[in-house]
């Protein structure tokens, strides 16, 4: 430990509400959060910035930290040579975004923490992910990298400036769209098939190691399925969910899943788990439900939900972001058993069936990352699923094997709330609410809209990204409008409540004023009114997280659908020309702009159910279609006793939808051409059925 924090000293962070600021607030680097005092400071001292991007879960900025922050040598060279700012990633992904675009494009890879020396104008000449203290194996360390920038810095000042120029000018022209032409289904196609060969038949999942959930690829799989009566697709989608479910990517004693697999069989985590990962997961979990009707995964979606409820939901109403890897500065410490452990607490019946169902091991399957040796710690994992006569027994030992792991010391949470992700947990909920028919999803997330509505708005209504401590702060970005507009329509398909539609409606009026490009289309991570940065960025990558264009398109789909707003429909189409080429190279990129693609190709559906709200016909008419699994479908209730007036007002189609026999009734739209009304709910799912397999 540094004699500064022995002494309690801080930098210019102990301010911030960023927990991964905060963990660098006693360091003897001399950190300022991003603004202009630390610019200004460069420019005053001629210095190069030091840029550290990261976030509080990231495990390799905790080993950075500890190695080279948190020492005196490092610090002082760092405090003579640069000024040096620090950001969370999850508090500023525009800037994160604009400088991981710099590291790829220098490097060829990218990760955190992500360094970046620049300029005092914020021009980046230097990217990197982890420095080493020292040099070693090939790897410059950080003193030897900070003395170099030193000397670079003094005596080749002209070259650095004219690099800088040219990096900022790739930058800003990286991106610059060629709009292409409309999809077709061609295109799904294509991506069909280089999913499949991707496709690993063995062990599930796709590529070979690390290997990542991307649900979104098993949501576009699904729909591919539904399209086509590929079975292939569906397979791939099953073999991929049970493996994952299986693996020790799994958190098979308290729930949850992890953030991914370091090898290609699932069975070695990187142990952070993530908000975001929770609710795209669980996501997929229940369209698979849908499809198959296969209790394995609703099972598993609601332990997933579960896990998030119980652990990542404060008691305002918001959902935490992320739970870290490490405890006690160990990696997975907090997940893995030895089976000397397991012997102390079980009995032997429940010890033996613990190692057959969970494959402990007496010499571990964990091993130590930097050695490779056995710690004698087990993570569980299961080769096959357990008998279904054997499951009460198992869950007996769950239950004592996790009473006993809440008395250990927990990872650290990360307990700020991003509205992004919130949006994405809401969409989960809704969806398994109607699904599961299960009502305290949809508690949960109505509380989770209110929170926001009423802690993560500024005065003009417009959404703040981050809530901490009381204090909403940071412009919202498009994923912040786009996420939560998506679990907004959810939540009315799921309720019926106007409220939902018309704030969603509210919402996706200022995304499209402060975030469309009225030039070519397409939409800006940032708002019209935001920072000033190196260049104002479209994002259309469907990574860890889906694009905000990707969800966008969607639900301009779907409101368009809705409400009758041709408007809306209009821009979708702009949308998806102004990325088309892009796309069209290379798909596997972009699987969840194809979801929306595939709900604009068609075949789509309206359906309008007229009928008294809380009658049991009703009711009965919304439960039977809605556990059907029809994704490329928009549901309206047209409430034929009181409310009917609100809904007209949204909806400019549904004004002459009636009950018919004094029962409710359901009117289905394909591609815009509709069908003679009926109350029968066979006959209705026939015709939302129909066309499928063109």
């Amino acid at each position: 430990m540094t004699s500064n924090l022995i002494e309690g000293k801080r930098n210019h962070l102990s301010s911030e509400k960023s927990p991964y600021l905060l963990q660098h607030a006693k360091n003897p680097v001399d950190w300022y959060p991003w603004g202009e005092e630390a610019f200004n400071k460069a420019k005053q001292e001629d210095k190069p910035i030091f840029l550290s991007i990261g976030y509080s879960t990231c495990h390799w900025c905790h080993v950075f930290l500890h190695e080279s922050f948190e020492d005196e040598e490092v610090a002082e060279l760092m405090n003579k040579i640069f000024v040096s700012i620090k950001v969370d990633r999850e508090e500023r992904p525009d800037i994160d975004k604009i400088y991981m675009t710099v590291c790829q494009m220098m490097t060829g890879s990218g990760g955190w923490p992500l360094t970046i020396i620049m300029t005092p104008d914020k021009k980046p000449f230097f990217a990197g992910t982890y420095f080493p203290k020292e040099t070693r194996f090939g790897r410059i360390g950080l003193i030897d990298l900070i003395k170099r920038i030193k000397d670079l810095w003094a005596n080749q000042r002209n070259e650095i400036l004219n690099s800088a120029d040219q990096i900022t000018f790739s930058l800003q022209n990286i991106d610059q769209e060629s709009p292409g032409e409309v999809f077709s289904e061609s295109t799904l196609k294509k991506t069909y098939k280089q999913l499949s060969i991707q496709f690993d038949s063995v062990n599930g999942g796709f590529g070979d190691r690390p290997k990542f959930p991307t649900p979104h690829n098993l949501i576009f799989l699904l729909r591919y399925w539904k399209r086509t009566g590929e079975k292939k697709a569906l397979e791939m989608v099953e073999n991929t969910l049970q493996a994952m479910r299986k693996g020790g990517i799994y958190d098979h004693i308290g729930f949850g899943f992890h953030r991914y697999s370091t090898d290609s069989i699932w069975l070695v985590p990187h142990f952070e788990k993530m908000l975001y990962d929770q609710a795209l997961i669980a996501i997929a979990y229940i369209e698979a439900y849908q499809a198959t009707k296969n209790d394995f995964y609703r099972k598993t979606a609601q332990e997933i939900l579960s896990y998030v409820l119980r652990d990542m939901t404060s008691p305002e109403g918001g959902f935490y972001s992320a739970e870290d890897a490490d405890s006690e500065g160990v990696e997975g410490k907090f997940y893995v058993w030895s089976k000397e452990e397991m012997e102390k607490i079980l009995d032997k019946d429940e010890l033996n069936l613990a190692i057959r169902t969970f494959n402990i091991e007496e010499a571990g399957n964990y091993l130590e990352e930097a050695s490779g040796r056995e710690t004698g710690k087990n993570i569980f994992h299961l080769k096959k699923f357990p008998d279904k006569e054997s499951l009460e027994e198992i869950e007996k030992i769950r239950l004592v094997l996790f009473n006993l792991r809440e008395k250990r010391i927990h990872p650290h949470k990360d307990d700020k709330i991003l509205t992004d992700w919130n949006g994405l947990l809401i969409v989960a909920l809704a969806k398994a609410a109607v699904t599961f028919q299960e009502k305290e999803y949809l508690e949960f997330a109505k509380n989770a809209v209110d929170f926001i509505l009423s802690k993560l708005r500024d005065s003009n209504k417009k959404i703040l990204h981050r809530y901490k401590d009381s204090s909403a702060e940071i412009q919202g970005y498009l994923t912040d409008y786009a996420f939560f507009i998506w679990g907004l329509i959810e939540l009315y398909e799921a309720t019926f409540d106007i409220f939902y539609l018309e704030t969603a409606l509210e919402l996706h009026q200022i995304q499209i004023e402060d975030f469309w490009d009225e030039n070519i289309g397409g939409f800006y991570f940032t708002a019209k009114d935001g920072e000033k940065l190196l260049t104002r960025q479209k994002e259309i990558y469907d990574g860890a997280i889906p694009s905000g264009n990707s969800i966008a398109m969607l639900n301009l789909l779907r409101l368009s659908n809705i409400t009758g707003n041709y408007e809306l429909e209009e821009k979708a189409d702009i949308l998806s020309r102004v990325f088309s080429s892009k796309i069209e190279a290379s798909p596997l990129a972009y699987t969840q702009f194809l979801v929306a693609i595939d709900f604009a190709i068609g075949p789509t559906y309206s359906l309008v159910i007229a009928g008294d709200s809380d009658t049991k016909d009703t009711n009965e008419l919304i439960r039977i279609i809605q556990k059907e699994y029809i994704p490329n479908k928009v549901i309206i209730h047209r409430n034929t006793e009181g409310e009917s007036s609100r809904m007209d007002g949204l909806s400019n189609f549904i004004q002459f939808f009636i009950k018919l026999d004094d029962k409710a009734t359901g009117y289905v739209c394909i591609n815009k051409t509709c069908k003679p009304a009926t109350s029968d709910p066979e006959k209705i799912i026939g015709l939302l059925n129909a066309e499928w397999k063109i």
